[in-house]
């Protein structure tokens, strides 16, 4: 199916139904072809969000530049010279 950008707008949602039915859209301005909207299908290894949790959690705690409640104390100091 082929579409043009301004007819894209109002009907997104039908074409992206049909684009994941298969169908391959091509959507053009002034003519010309800008995009094509096909099927996502099987995602060969979903992550499952608490294993990508997990990771992040990790890796936050490799490159965390300081410790937990660290910045707090780093704080007060600061603000105990400032006043003293």
């Amino acid at each position: 199916m082929i579409m043009n950008l301004r007819g894209s707008k109002a009907k997104l949602s039908m074409l992206v139904e049909r684009a994941a039915a298969g169908e391959e859209v091509v959507i053009t301005v002034r003519g010309k072809p800008r995009a094509k909207l096909t099927g996502m299908g099987e995602t060969p290894h979903p992550i499952p969000d608490r294993c990508w949790a997990d990771e992040l959690r990790m890796l936050q705690k490799k490159y965390s530049r300081w410790p937990r409640g660290r910045s707090r104390s780093v704080l007060d100091d600061l603000r105990e010279d400032r006043f003293e």
